[in-house]
This record gives structure tokens, C-alpha cells and sequence, in this order.
């Protein structure tokens, strides 16, 4: 089995489950965590004051959405609950709403589940394996769907011709035809708490940079909306969601709206134009 599934307890897997609302949906995906004694209920809360206080930004892909909060004394071990509602819920998401399948991560720490993530990422952006995952009846079937080793996209975007990263420049505005400037060889991706939907981002964009054979040469880092703050003149750009995007305001470096955050071709977009490719 993958890391991924290692981290999902059978006893923490709810389809068909009766949640209406979203709070509903946060409420019982952290009960299911709770039962198998890797998170006390105030984390389950933490969960649900993160979307109070940011929007759902954790909606990051068509119909899934990704719930978590901060590692702190009420995470005993980093596991992951899976729930499917009976019927679709609305989060409040302009794009990705409804939502059809909800994950709540409790990390032990800011790095015990990253490879997970980066796994679970693979699934959501492999429209057979989501819709195995969709269609599975029994726990059992959800941990053979989550153990499947990941392959390479076959719609992986393609390398910029003729570019390298050693001359990337990037865009001094949103605006591709802004002039301009030398890169700084930083890009941040931010959520509310740095260790979830954004390094979720990270995977996706690292992806991409890989494709283009600029991986050594670019840095993607995931943060917090305070870190991103102070942060974000180091950087050449900024990689968030639109609930993110409102709370950051303005940085001094363009911020890249990112709807779907497994979509490579998304990211493609929005690292061509921001790097004039």
C-alpha cells in the first residue's frame, strides 16, 4: 500500500454519508478521524474556524474539497478521513462548487504528509482513478483506488520552446505585456495554514516546472497567508486561490488566481504568462 492509503483507517471512510451543509460535512470528516484516536474534537473545530476565516479555499478542485488546519497538541499522529455525501454540497466556491467528495488531513507536523498529498493530487488529477474513487461501495474498494501507484499524465504540459530558466524573466503585473523584471527564482503558494491545500499547489506547479526542465532552477514554496505577507517581495509571484487572493490583498507581486489546484494545464497557463513564455 502507498503512504496515502496508510494514512486513511478503513473506520474512516463515510460514503453515502447525510452531511447538508458544509460545516456538516467538516463536522463528521473530523469525527471519523477522532474514532480512530489521531485527533482529539478540537482539532475538528480548528477545521471549521479555517473556512470561517478564509472561505472555502479548501474547495481546490472540481467537487472535492481538502479540510485541515494547523498541526498543534490536539494531532496525535498525521492520518486522513475520506466522506461522501448523499447528496452534493454547496461550500461556496464560484467553480468548483458542489462538492462531492470532502478529505480532512490532521498533520502531526508541516512535513509528515507531504508524499501523501502529492499522491492524493495524482488521483484527483486522473479523471479514471476520481472516478473510481466516485464510484466506490465499500471502504475497501476507497483504500485499492488510494494504493494504486501513480503514473504520468498523459496531458502533462509540454516544455516552453527554446527557454530556459537560467533567462526567466517575470512579469512585473498580471498583465503579460507589462514589462519585465529578472527572476527571483521564487514562487510561493499560500493557503491559510501552509500545509494543506497549498502544498497541493506546490505539487502541481512543481510539475509543471519539471515538464518544462526548470525544476532545479525555480523554487516553490508553500506558506500561510501571514508568511506569504512578509514574504512576498522575495518571490516573483504568488500562486492562491480566489478566497486567498481576497484576504492577501495587494503583496507588490502579481497574485495568480488558481481554480482547480490538481490542473496542470492551469498552472501551465498561468507560469507562461507570468514568465512570457
Amino acid at each position: 500500500m502507498s503512504q496515502l492509503s496508510d494514512l486513511v483507517d478503513p473506520a474512516a471512510i463515510s460514503l453515502q454519508n447525510p452531511a447538508a451543509t458544509w460545516r456538516d460535512a467538516i463536522t463528521a470528516a473530523g469525527a471519523l478521524i477522532e474514532s480512530t484516536g489521531a485527533v482529539d474534537p478540537a482539532y475538528t473545530a480548528a477545521m471549521i474556524r479555517s473556512v470561517e476565516e478564509h472561505g472555502p479555499y479548501i474547495v481546490i478542485a472540481p467537487g472535492f474539497a481538502l479540510a485541515h488546519s494547523r498541526p498543534d497538541a490536539s494531532v496525535h499522529r498525521t492520518a486522513m478521513s475520506v466522506l461522501r455525501p448523499q447528496a452534493p454540497i454547496v461550500f461556496g466556491h464560484e467553480s468548483n462548487d458542489p462538492v462531492t467528495l470532502v478529505v480532512a488531513l490532521a498533520a502531526a507536523d508541516p512535513s509528515a504528509h507531504q508524499q501523501a498529498l502529492a499522491a492524493l493530487a495524482g488521483i484527483l488529477a486522473d479523471p479514471t482513478r476520481r472516478a473510481a474513487l466516485d464510484d466506490a461501495a465499500t471502504p475497501e474498494q476507497v483504500l485499492a483506488v488510494l494504493g494504486e501507484e501513480r503514473s504520468a499524465s498523459a496531458t502533462a504540459p509540454s516544455a516552453p520552446a527554446a527557454t530556459t530558466a537560467m533567462t526567466a524573466t517575470a512579469t512585473s503585473a498580471v498583465d503579460p505585456d507589462e514589462p519585465t523584471v529578472p527572476s527571483k527564482n521564487l514562487l510561493l503558494t499560500v493557503c491559510g495554514n501552509g500545509l494543506g491545500t497549498s502544498l497541493f499547489l506546490k505539487n502541481t506547479a512543481e510539475t509543471v516546472l519539471g515538464t518544462w526542465g526548470w525544476g532545479s532552477l525555480l523554487s516553490v514554496e508553500a506558506t500561510d497567508t501571514i508568511s506569504a505577507k512578509g514574504r512576498a517581495k522575495e518571490a516573483d509571484a504568488i500562486l492562491t486561490s480566489g478566497a486567498i487572493a481576497q484576504t492577501l490583498g495587494e503583496v507588490g507581486v502579481p497574485v495568480h488566481v488558481i481554480e482547480n489546484f490538481t490542473s496542470t494545464a492551469e498552472v501551465d497557463a498561468a507560469l507562461r504568462r507570468l514568465y512570457a513564455v
